[in-house]
């Protein structure tokens, strides 16, 4: 018999059925067990204070008290991994997403028809997802501790940058928070930004209009044939892989509908591997926050071609796993905190960095 300590997971939910459901999907595995129920944030309260959990799960919508607030109170004086349990409606998206960025490690789509199959159908992605959050490093994200703060402005950037660079990005897991604080730190004449964030096809539109408004850069959803010009962020949508074409007048997006890779589409991989092919040393590689080994290969084949590239460190990473495999197989040139990563690749650009052995 085991010794092993289990996860201890507190389920919030003001649905008697998910509750219940969740409890039976959580008990039946080796390593975890549900310690507490709550049908709402009020309860939730004190059930977190008498067991303290590993993980939550939490309902978007929540009765008695705003679901977003009791998150922002939980990461203020609490921190705790807490996996959000939502509906993927368009106003969820939303709330969805304002949860990710105040520190919510994932977000799990409840199905949408014949919710006791649906749920049970998702048992495995679920207790990945708990697994995952339970080694997850969380924190109230510095933005929201003063309420009235407002977010850092772009830097100016004085340097000439190369304007025949296109920059692409990976991320997954805690990387919604992670690209806003990227993105938002590049001036508006950077050079062209492609992104492949792990995320719901429903997130995805709803994710590229809240970083256009705290971008300098144009960011939007791709779609098929976009040319990929200056000053513009391009996000994959989350139901179609990402990648560059060659065109007469220079690049533009490509979505495909081909087999997942790495178990994603959109993938990293995918977004690399056309850098590598058609870009070589015009392209700039970054990755950051996630589970998993997406990106690693093909950032690899982007070195190998000349690309460089740059990882963001353990100790910043909500999951140091996408970084760390790409730093283990020899992807990354330099290894960089999160609010340092823009920094990084704008000084490459204006030609004051050297590449890492």
């Amino acid at each position: 018999m085991s010794t092993e300590r289990k996860i201890r997971v507190v389920v919030v939910d003001d649905s008697a059925l998910i509750r219940e459901l969740l409890g039976k999907i959580i008990n039946e595995q080796h390593d975890m067990e549900v310690v507490a129920f709550a049908p709402d944030p009020v309860a939730a309260r004190e059930r977190i204070r008498e067991t303290n959990p590993d993980v939550i799960t939490l309902d978007v919508e929540m009765p008695k008290m705003d679901g977003l607030e009791f998150l922002r109170r939980l990461m203020s004086l609490r921190p705790t991994p807490v996996l959000m349990i939502s509906s993927l409606t368009a106003s969820g998206s939303e709330t969805a997403l304002r949860a990710l960025e105040l520190g919510a490690v994932d977000c799990i789509a409840k199905p949408q028809l014949d919710i006791s199959r649906g749920m049970l159908d998702y048992a495995e992605k679920i207790c990945e997802k708990i697994r995952m959050a339970a080694g997850a490093h969380v924190r109230l994200p510095p933005r929201f501790i003063q309420r009235d703060s407002q977010p850092a402005a772009p830097r100016t950037q004085t340097a000439i940058l190369r304007r025949d660079a296109i920059i692409v990005v990976g991320a997954s897991t805690g990387g919604t928070e992670a690209l806003r604080e990227f993105l938002s730190a590049l001036p508006a004449d950077t050079p062209p930004v492609l992104v492949v964030q792990h995320m719901p096809e429903n997130f995805t539109l709803s994710f590229a209009r809240r970083l256009d408004q705290s971008c300098a850069m144009s960011v939007c959803e791709a779609t098929d044939g976009q040319p990929i010009l200056p000053g513009h962020v391009y996000i994959a949508p989350g139901h179609s892989h990402l990648s560059l074409r060659k065109v007469p007048s220079g690049f533009v997006t490509e979505l495909g509908q081909g087999e997942p890779v790495n178990r994603h589409r959109p993938s990293v991989d995918v977004l690399f591997d056309s850098a590598a092919n058609l870009l070589g040393k015009r392209a700039v590689g970054v990755i950051l926050t996630g589970m998993g080994r997406d990106g690693a290969a093909g950032m690899l084949r982007m070195r190998e071609a000349g690309a460089f590239n740059i990882g963001q460190d353990q100790a910043s990473c909500v999951v140091y796993g996408m970084p760390r495999a790409a730093f283990e197989v020899g992807a990354v040139h330099e290894v960089a905190p999160l609010d340092k990563v823009a920094e990084r690749v704008l000084a490459y650009l204006a030609g004051k960095t050297m590449r890492e052995a």
